[in-house]
């Protein structure tokens, strides 16, 4: 698998011509000199190398090291050991795409702008009408990605350091090039293979957008980080890893279903999606291996998250991948089955482990790594809090913060404008989470997750049953976190 290169390390970009908060951030990056605390004051002779794995459809649950005996994850269980571990973090919207893009710049779907899977008029939709050609396609698909290209995202602002910056895996926003990667995989072309190919019902072959070459990794072959990890030499890395997986086509090998099916506390539709996430932990063993091997170790951070949550549905199996769907209640859904998942900071001799269960948002992970390399003089105006004075055990987490996020369909109906495809805004604070549907969302996200407001209380209901937001006990707590949620952001 080729792995290409960008000649230039030039971090500079055009300001997006959207608000004022988009164009400051912009320009920041063309106009600020980036500057790095003095390594030599944290006892560094250089900068960590990065390694942030992410999992692919996964709920926050099924993992080793979240007391979960059911499903076998080892070598993230191992990473766990010496990781500072946050158990109740957050995905702001539950689906791939907006989630990994507020993984790239720290910030909010709607403030990101890609509040979408696909854009106008959405992929389902391209492939099944023989009205939407190559030509139309593209020309959705590159104005998508220019949100992206104008945005201080982390591998471009780590590239301006001197990071070499890789992307391999699940990747939305055409070439690498487009979020500052210095090289990667994903070329936003149809790649020959099963996983990056659509057509349409013209008959023309496109790209879906999430991948193309770059999601062979993991699935396929690991040479293609081998031969990245060899030729980076003594400059500092960066690595986005996200494989395809545990995503379907749950079609791991027999020895991974042998393996869970042996487990009588298994349910037969559970097999085929703990199988595909024993396959993931194994891909992550093979990389933990690799940096192992050239000894890179001691100088590495790993940071693990899940994109969105997954929950198999025993009543819902797809006879032609021999394998179960989601749940509504997961993927794609305001619950929590869709929304939390784990996160790892692990840097040998540096984090300090521990499990901390205050609330936590990705939004924090672009200034937790940033501080972790050392930026001192990242963007302005980013959501999230660092989260690295906790991961070193130097401070505690509040237990006051509140975490909050937003859920659309798959398909934008415009670009630039994600409060017209606004489905549901949510915030939890305490032990207590509210859901708002949107009056102004032109579409509802693949199913009505609720009709009104609903109020949960997560300690006494996990699985998020008793809807207590007509109980008259309870109306200070609406009252707070619905004030809370509007000037969060008020669409």
């Amino acid at each position: 698998m080729p792995v290409s290169k960008q000649t230039s390390r030039s971090a500079a970009g055009k300001a997006h011509n959207g608000p004022m908060f988009f164009a400051t951030l912009s320009l920041w990056l063309c106009s600020a000199s980036i500057t790095f605390a003095e390594v030599s004051s944290a006892g560094l002779d250089r900068p960590p190398n990065i390694v942030l794995i992410i999992a692919d459809d996964q709920r926050y649950s099924d993992f080793g090291f979240m007391g979960n005996a059911r499903v076998q994850t080892p070598n993230l269980d191992e990473l766990a050991r010496g990781a500072a571990i946050y158990t109740d973090a957050y995905v702001p919207s539950s689906v791939c795409r907006p989630s990994l893009v507020t993984l790239l710049t720290g910030l909010y779907p709607h403030q990101h702008g890609v509040h979408f899977n696909h854009p106008p008029p959405g992929f389902s939709r391209l492939t099944k009408s023989s009205e939407i050609d190559r030509v139309e396609f593209d020309r959705l698909r590159q104005q998508a990605v220019s949100l992206i290209r104008a945005r201080p995202t982390l591998p471009r602002i780590l590239a301006a350091r001197g990071y070499r910056c890789f992307q391999t895996g699940k990747y939305w926003e055409g070439h690498w090039r487009n979020a500052g990667f210095t090289e990667g995989m994903t070329i936003a072309q149809p790649s020959g293979g099963r996983y990056g190919d659509k057509r349409l019902a013209s008959g023309d072959l496109v790209a879906h957008g999430n991948g193309d070459h770059g999601l062979a990794i993991g699935r396929e072959t690991m040479e293609p980080i081998a031969t990245f990890l060899d030729d980076v030499n003594q400059d500092p890395f960066f690595l986005w890893y996200a494989p395809f997986l545990p995503h379907t086509p749950h079609d791991s090998s027999e020895k991974f279903k042998r393996a869970v099916a042996a487990n009588p506390k298994v349910k037969p539709h559970e097999v085929p999606y703990f199988a595909a996430i024993m396959q993931f932990d194994a891909t992550v063993g093979k990389l933990i291996r690799m940096i192992d091997q050239r000894g890179m170790r001691d100088n590495t951070l790993f940071v693990f998250v899940a994109d969105n949550g997954w929950e198999p549905d025993p009543a819902r199996f797809r006879k032609s991948m021999n394998d179960w769907d989601h749940t509504s209640r997961s993927k794609r859904s305001p619950f929590e089955s869709g929304l939390r998942t784990p996160v790892l900071i692990q840097w040998a001799g540096r984090t300090k482990a521990a499990k901390h269960n205050a609330l936590v948002n990705t939004i924090d992970l672009m200034p937790t790594l940033l501080q972790a390399a050392g930026v001192v003089d990242g963007p302005a105006g980013l959501p999230g809090i660092s989260l690295w004075p906790s991961a070193v055990g130097e401070q505690s987490l509040s237990r006051e913060r509140a975490v909050f996020g937003e859920i659309y369909p798959g398909d934008a109906s415009m670009l630039g404008a994600p409060e017209h495809d606004l489905a549901y805004r949510w915030i939890r604070k305490g032990k207590y989470k509210l859901i708002v549907p949107s009056p102004n969302g032109k579409q509802h996200p693949w199913n009505r997750y609720v009709e009104n407001a609903t109020l949960f209380d997560l300690v006494q209901d996990p699985t998020e049953t008793n809807n207590l937001i007509d109980d008259p006990r309870q109306s200070d707590v609406v009252a707070t976190l619905s004030k809370a949620l509007e000037s969060w952001w008020s669409p």
